[in-house]
């Protein structure tokens, strides 16, 4: 007889693994004393080394990740069907429901002769649909609270905007965001930090929504600009050892002139 830890389809066998993990008496005591709540910020990491491995157009490493992920879904699942709620065929059910449900012009009689904005419109509508059915009676019902903080603001901006609570151009939205600068300036100067903190919130906020009206993902972009920040700041790491010396032994004069120096050679 095979064993199931070792032989056979890869799902079935993480399927039986992660089972083994989860028992009582034989599994591991790390994975048998999880919860739904410990687990998740896992979940969340590596959905985002899932994103990083993508910009950094690693494909090796992205299969990996893409299994970190997949690790994530099962350990979830087998919490819930421990717990009598839901097993791991319900949800890949589930998905796959959904999945004809949402594209009546693949796997329906609906005319594929659409734009993919006409299509995203589409999906939209029966979203908010299945959300109706789910007595989700709100506009922003059902925005995901585990979401980055950037993602989640476009989103529910979105959901306002389908309903006319939206800037008619970027104009109106880059003047909120220089009274949201000047707020954030005062508040500083004379109000509380709790303020401060109120204050830079309003602010990001706006950037989202600046990112929306300009078709730029902010969350994305500011992940280039982390990548951008770090790829410099490793330049002058590398000039200041090739002297013997850190940042910490350099001057912020010097390292702002290395600085320049490493933009201008990202444009050769």
């Amino acid at each position: 007889m095979s064993d199931p830890f070792t032989a056979g389809p890869g799902l079935p066998r993480l399927l039986a693994i992660m089972e083994r993990l989860r028992d009582p008496e034989r599994g591991c005591p790390w994975d048998v004393e999880q919860t739904f709540a410990s687990i998740a910020p896992y979940t969340l990491e590596e959905a985002h080394e899932v994103a990083d491995a993508i910009a950094r157009e690693d494909w090796d490493e992205l299969r990996g990740e893409l299994g970190d992920l997949l690790l994530q879904t099962v350990f979830h699942a087998r919490m819930a069907e421990e717990r009598g709620l839901f097993d791991f065929e319900a949800v890949a059910k589930g998905i796959a429901d959904k999945m004809i449900a949402r594209h009546p012009h693949v796997f329906g009689d609906a005319s594929r002769d659409k734009s993919s904005d006409q299509q995203t419109l589409d999906w939209e509508r029966i979203k908010a649909a299945e959300r109706a059915g789910r007595a989700q009676a709100g506009v922003l019902d059902g925005v995901a609270l585990g979401l980055p903080a950037l993602t989640r603001a476009v989103k529910l901006q979105k959901r306002a905007a389908r309903v006319g609570f939206d800037w008619p151009s970027t104009g109106e939205v880059l003047d909120k965001i220089t009274e949201e600068a000047r707020e954030l300036v005062e508040a500083r100067d004379s109000l509380t930090a709790e303020e401060t903190f109120e204050e830079f919130g309003d602010l990001l906020f706006v950037m989202a929504n600046l990112g929306r009206h300009l078709k730029i993902d902010p969350e994305a972009a500011l992940r280039a600009a982390n990548a951008k920040f770090t790829r410099r700041f490793e330049r002058i790491e590398a000039w200041l050892a090739e002297e013997g010396r850190g940042p910490e032994d350099s001057t912020l004069a010097e390292m702002d002139a290395l600085w320049d120096r490493a933009k201008a050679e990202e444009r050769t």
